[in-house]
C-alpha cells in the first residue's frame, strides 16, 4: 500500500512539472543609460504550451504584449509615473510559406521555425524607454515590467474558452526592482 501512494505521489508530482515548467518568468531585467536614453534589456524564459502552439499552427494570431513603468517616490503623494511603455507583438503562421511571422507595429518578421520566432521575444535589447534628461541624475527610481499574452485580441470562441483555462494563460508577475539614475552612459 505504501509503496502505492509513494508512486502515485511521483506520478502526480511529473504530471504537475510541465505546468509549472511552462510558467513565464524573467531572468533578467535592467534599466541601463545609453547616449541620450534610458533602455530596457530584458530576458524572459518562457515556451508556449501544447495549446498556444497549436493554436497558432491553426491560424490563430497571438498578441504578446511587454508593458514597462518608471515611477519615484514622493512622500507626500503617491508615486509619481513618469512613463509606462508597451510593446505589442503579434505571432502567426502561414501555412503557404510555412513560416511564422512576428509583427510589430508595420514591421514584420518572418522565421523558419517557432524558436526562431519566439527569439526576439525571449531576450529584448536596446528597447528606448525615456530620454536621459527626464531623470536626474544620482536619484533612485521604480522600474516594473510584465509579459503576457493578450486575449483580448483572439478571436471570441477563444476568448470564451480562455476564461476558465490556465491553456491560455502565458504571463509573468510584475518584476520590480529600484535603479540609481546616472549623469553618463556606463562603458
Amino acid at each position: 500500500m505504501r509503496g502505492t501512494i509513494s508512486a502515485l505521489l511521483v506520478a502526480v508530482a511529473l504530471a504537475s512539472a510541465p505546468a509549472l515548467a511552462e510558467d513565464a518568468r524573467f531572468g533578467y531585467a535592467a534599466i541601463q543609460p545609453a547616449d541620450d536614453a534610458y533602455v530596457l534589456e530584458a530576458d524572459v524564459l518562457f515556451d508556449l504550451n501544447d495549446r498556444l502552439e497549436d493554436a497558432v499552427q491553426r491560424g490563430v494570431v497571438l498578441t504578446l504584449v511587454f508593458e514597462v513603468e518608471i515611477s519615484r517616490d514622493r512622500w507626500y503623494w503617491f508615486d509619481e509615473r513618469l512613463v509606462r511603455r508597451k510593446r505589442t507583438y503579434r505571432l502567426s503562421y502561414h501555412p503557404l510559406t510555412r513560416s511564422y511571422q512576428l509583427a510589430e507595429g508595420d514591421t514584420q518578421q518572418a522565421y523558419d521555425s517557432l524558436d526562431e520566432a519566439l527569439a526576439p521575444l525571449r531576450r529584448v535589447r536596446e528597447w528606448v524607454i525615456l530620454p536621459r534628461k527626464k531623470l536626474q541624475p544620482g536619484r533612485s527610481f521604480d522600474a516594473a515590467i510584465r509579459f503576457r499574452l493578450d486575449t483580448s485580441h483572439l478571436p471570441k470562441p477563444f476568448q470564451v474558452s480562455a476564461l476558465g483555462s490556465s491553456d491560455w494563460n502565458l504571463d509573468t508577475d510584475w518584476l520590480q526592482w529600484t535603479f540609481l539614475a546616472t549623469a553618463r552612459p556606463i562603458p
